[in-house]
């Protein structure tokens, strides 16, 4: 099952009017589709709903379906769990709190998070927790930002014995890693029990994925004396006219969740993963997680793209200001920090705020493209040099390690480089 539409003057809400082609040409989309259908076919992907976008021309596909192997297709509407696509929108909350004065790029953290205070930092990073020394600076607001904060997730194939302040994480229940299952600790806890691990590098030194967003997430929340949530919605969601992305959603768009899958080692084939259920979705987790924790529409996700794209613009109302979407969309790490981030899950590329910037012409594009891609099958990029969005939504979690999400960006431009 497939749907392709064309619209011109897209707002948040979705089309305001039927255009012929323009800048963007359904003719030259017949690549991409045809690409995401023979990866259903061939059982690779269930289904997806991608947009790419430029100017003011938008164009919309869905493939594939809910459930593997039949059952409701999938729609333009269809909810998904955005795993680390929540990354950009929770940086680009910080420098709203930013540009209002409630928080400074350079401050420490202290002043809100004070069980942060006083870091110590271990002498190697596989050795004993109280085999440390004192941080030789404290955390700043922008180390949280590019992921510099001096702790993170470990890709070292087949690390044995386990590190020592991996599995005591995982004692505390923190869930630093994947978004699932979540923690049901809530935000004062969870950062207390955090503040009582080392950091595995001192501040600003290293680029470490991951927990600078979950420390963010508290951080927005005691910043703007609001729940996380809450600020998102009147800042970002309720402006962008994002009606359907929350961490939390309405019980009809809970129920229309596609199922998570990844494929059996063993065998290839896709089954069905363990992922929370639809019915977590209609109550407030106890941690809202703004490493990987909302969910998202292609058009609520695309409303929040085209705002960045316009440098803090939308419909003629600034929520942003350029400067801020600059430093967002820029690369923060030296060369050394990009190579000691290793082949994953960077590949080369650079880190802004939130989001990965690439640093060097490739296929697709001269550099300065930004983006990011979500865990469980999502990628999306801004490509400023040509003006384009482009965004799939999967939950098949292989999308993004198959080639899938590579050719995805790399037909969506191929789309659009005639117009």
């Amino acid at each position: 099952m497939q749907r392709r539409t064309l619209f011109k003057g897209v707002g948040a809400a979705g089309a305001s009017a039927l255009a012929p082609s323009g800048l963007v040409h359904p003719s030259g989309f017949r690549p991409l589709h045809d690409a995401m259908a023979a990866r259903v076919a061939k059982g690779e992907l269930v289904g997806v709903v991608y947009a790419v976008a430029r100017g003011n021309q938008v164009h919309i596909d869905s493939v594939g379906t809910l459930t593997l192997g039949g059952g409701a297709p999938m729609r333009r509407d269809t909810p998904f769990r955005i795993a680390s696509l929540t990354k950009p929108i929770i940086a680009t909350a910080t420098m709203m709190l930013v540009e209002d004065g409630r928080l400074r790029l350079d401050e420490p953290v202290d002043r809100l998070l004070p069980e942060l205070a006083g870091r110590r930092v271990l002498t190697r990073i596989d050795g004993p927790l109280d085999e440390t020394v004192p941080a030789a600076r404290p955390i700043t607001v922008e180390d949280l930002l590019t992921l510099r904060m001096g702790h993170g997730m470990i890709f070292e194939p087949e690390f044995q014995p386990r590190y020592p302040v991996v599995t005591e994480a995982e004692r505390l229940q923190l869930v630093m890693g994947a978004p699932d299952p979540r923690t049901s600790l809530r935000p004062d806890e969870w950062i207390r029990r955090f503040g009582t691990l080392p950091l595995m590098d001192h501040p600003g030194r290293r680029w470490r994925y991951n927990s600078g967003l979950l420390v963010l997430g508290v951080l927005i929340a005691r910043a703007s004396g609001r729940p996380l949530e809450d600020f998102l919605r009147r800042r970002l969601f309720g402006p962008l006219g994002m009606s359907h992305t929350g961490f939390t959603l309405a019980r009809a768009d809970a129920s229309r969740l596609p199922g998570l899958y990844a494929a059996n080692p063993q065998t290839g084939g896709l089954e069905l993963q363990p992922g929370s259920a639809p019915d977590e979705w209609t109550r407030p987790p106890a941690f809202p997680s703004g490493a990987s924790g909302l969910a998202s529409t292609i058009d609520d996700y695309l409303a929040f793209s085209r705002m960045l794209l316009n440098r803090g613009v939308q419909h003629g109302r600034r929520l942003l200001s350029a400067e801020s979407v600059r430093r967002l969309t820029t690369n923060h790490l030296t060369p050394q920090q990009r190579a000691g981030a290793g082949q994953f899950p960077l590949t080369g590329r650079g880190w802004g705020y939130g989001m990965a910037v690439s640093v060097e012409a490739d296929q697709i594009s001269a550099p300065g493209r930004y983006g990011w891609f979500g865990g469980y099958g999502t990628t999306w990029y801004n490509d400023p040099n040509r003006e384009l969005t482009a965004i799939a939504l999967t939950q098949t979690i292989d999308f993004n390690f198959n080639g899938g999400s590579e050719e995805f960006e790399r037909l969506a431009a191929a789309a659009v480089a005639h117009g």
